[in-house]
């Protein structure tokens, strides 16, 4: 095969080989840097750490192969391996008869193996892709169909480069439908077998009705012959993409809707334990932070101290959420949104505003439960009666709690909406982190907004 095949074997090989360093760095350092007991110090106990990480390497192979990867998706798949090897280490110890490592010896090991494990990933997924936008290590690919999946496609591997997809040609008996892809080759499917051996082609994508099986047998003949991949791309409407999952009834394929992962029962729980873990401490430091706020809302203006409001929360359901007081008591408080130069705000106020310390009292309501540290945020009842019947999918925001910040505000779109399109792309980033929740999403929302509050987010008002 052609040099950027072995390159590629190459790769996934020293990406493996990092995978050990890790293990290796992490168990220098626990030696290093803790006191530790004599036994983790121990040849078969640094042996055992290596080969437990074996389970864990097949198990997550798929990490230096997939080319399409987000950062908290790689975060969470870290997390997995870093369980599995814990789990395999600890039954080898069991089956060794090595009980002296010491649960603390152990416990640092394990955190500083995900910590180190985690950033790998990241990084050499980041090098990966330095080195396809060098052309190096991409995939010579050839797209069966020329049709609005196969533009779809098209789009998805094009828009970064970083992905390393080359596609060569479109193949399509339709030569009418081959006319939109006149940019590459273009061919009718019989051209297939001799394009595919001449140009050294890696992956076929087939886009075409499966339900035409003597098609798309000929071409995954054409596939296995040669050993290449072949990936069926199912014509789904937009409508199926990122909230249906693929199940089966008996041996029957069957596409299920799911709103979002927090429908299943212990994401829900890992969520509030995360919210709660996140709470409680801020609020037992209460006094630290609310006693300076109260006294300076006192003397900025006469009122109290903290702001109530109903607000929409999951579900469509009411709340009252808790603010501190940012503006003079006025009576347009449930009707009027804040504005950048708002006389109602007071200086003090528009300070909290700004750095975002107006929100700390919704800690209270994630401890009640009609909050989430990451969420959503909640709209006035006034904003939802409006907005319901002018934005789609505005209640889908609504499935999960609010939250007391979220995937719109660390991405810009927070404060007020002078105009419509404005709410519309906080809903629609808002829909996303619903469809496509996961733990470490939210670490990564906290994150971003504790950077936002100390950089300053000109929207903040």
């Amino acid at each position: 095969m052609t040099d950027k095949i072995r390159l590629g074997r190459y790769l996934q090989t020293a990406m493996v080989v990092g995978d050990f360093a890790v293990i290796n760095l992490a168990y220098i350092l626990v030696c290093v840097l803790f006191d530790i007991s004599p036994e983790f110090k121990s040849k078969w106990v640094w042996l055992v750490a290596n080969v437990a990480f074996i389970p864990s390497a097949f198990a997550f192979s798929d990490m230096h192969r997939l080319r399409i990867l987000y950062a908290d998706r790689v975060v969470l798949q870290a997390f997995k391996s870093t369980v599995l090897y814990a789990a395999v280490m600890t039954a080898l110890f069991y089956v060794l008869d090595i009980f002296d490592v010491g649960l603390k010896s152990g416990s640092w090991f394990i955190c500083i193996y995900f910590c180190l494990i985690s950033c790998w990933w990241l990084l050499a997924h980041k090098a990966l892709k330095k080195i396809r936008r060098m052309g190096l290590n991409f995939k010579r690919v050839i797209v069966v169909g020329a049709n609005s999946n196969a533009r779809m496609l098209m789009n998805e591997l094009q828009s970064d480069a970083g992905y390393g997809y080359r596609i060569l040609g479109y193949f399509d008996n339709d030569k009418e439908s081959l006319r939109q892809f006149a940019d590459h080759y273009t061919g009718d499917l019989s051209r297939i077998p001799e394009f595919v051996r001449k140009n050294n082609i890696d992956l076929i994508f087939y886009t075409l009705d499966a339900a035409n099986v003597k098609p798309m047998a000929e071409v995954m003949s054409v596939a296995d012959e040669l050993g290449i991949e072949f990936a069926y791309v199912p014509n789904f409407s937009p409508m199926l993409r990122g909230q249906f999952s693929q199940g089966q009834v008996g041996s029957l394929p069957v596409m299920t809707h799911t709103i979002s992962p927090l429908t299943k029962h212990w994401n829900c729980v890992l969520k509030r334990c995360f919210d709660l873990a996140f709470a409680i401490p801020i609020l037992l430091l209460s006094p630290l932070w609310m006693l300076p706020i109260a006294i300076g809302i006192k003397l900025s203006s006469p009122g109290p101290i903290f702001f109530k409001q109903k607000r929409t929360g999951i579900r469509g359901g009411d709340f009252t959420c808790y603010k501190f007081r940012t503006m003079k008591v006025n009576t347009d408080a449930d009707k009027r949104q804040a504005t950048e130069d708002d006389p109602r705000k007071t200086r003090f106020g528009d300070f909290l505003r700004r750095s975002s310390l107006d929100e700390l009292p919704q800690f209270f309501n994630v401890l009640i439960g009609n909050m989430s540290v990451v969420g959503p945020r909640p709209h006035m009842v006034s904003q939802t009666e409006d907005y319901r019947r002018l934005i789609g999918k505005y209640m889908v925001r609504h499935a999960v709690k609010p939250g007391i910040s979220g995937w719109a505000q660390v991405n810009g779109y927070r404060g007020g909406t002078k105009y419509l399109w404005q709410m519309e792309k906080r809903v629609e980033y808002d829909v996303w982190y619903i469809h496509n929740w996961n733990f470490f999403l939210d670490i990564k929302i906290v994150f971003l907004t504790v950077f936002n509050a100390f950089r300053g987010d000109s929207n903040a008002y």
